[in-house]
């Protein structure tokens, strides 16, 4: 999940750059202005790329911390289940937060873009 959501965030800064070295350039001001709301979309899309990535990093973080507790408590007789059980939830409503992120990035996406079909 992570390289997918790193590979549109990718995409997402190649395609502001471009915007921004072409308003740079000298365009019309309509034109400009078109850039400049597209930029707009692309900064509300690269901040939930971002946090999808940064919630599905915490996911992993408390998983892990999971099969730590767990490990311990059975090599050790440590009593964390209280600790696994916080964690382990704590990682699914982080895996659950990022992929509702990664749903409104794909909308926002999808929404800007124009299916009409061209006339021939």
């Amino acid at each position: 999940m992570i390289g997918a959501v790193a590979g549109r965030l990718a995409r997402i800064i190649d395609r502001a750059r471009f915007l921004e070295n072409s308003i740079e350039s000298g365009l019309d001001t309509s034109v400009q202005e078109k850039f400049f709301n597209e930029l707009g979309d692309l900064r509300r899309r690269g901040l939930l790329a971002n946090a999808s990535i940064a919630l599905l990093s915490l996911c992993a973080v408390s998983i892990g911390l999971t099969i730590i507790v767990l490990f311990l408590g059975e090599t050790l007789n440590f009593q964390g289940l209280r600790i696994s059980i916080v964690s382990f939830l704590a990682g699914v409503a982080f895996f659950l937060l990022a992929l509702l992120c990664f749903l409104a990035e794909t909308w926002i996406a999808t929404r800007i873009l124009n299916f009409a079909r061209p006339t021939l």
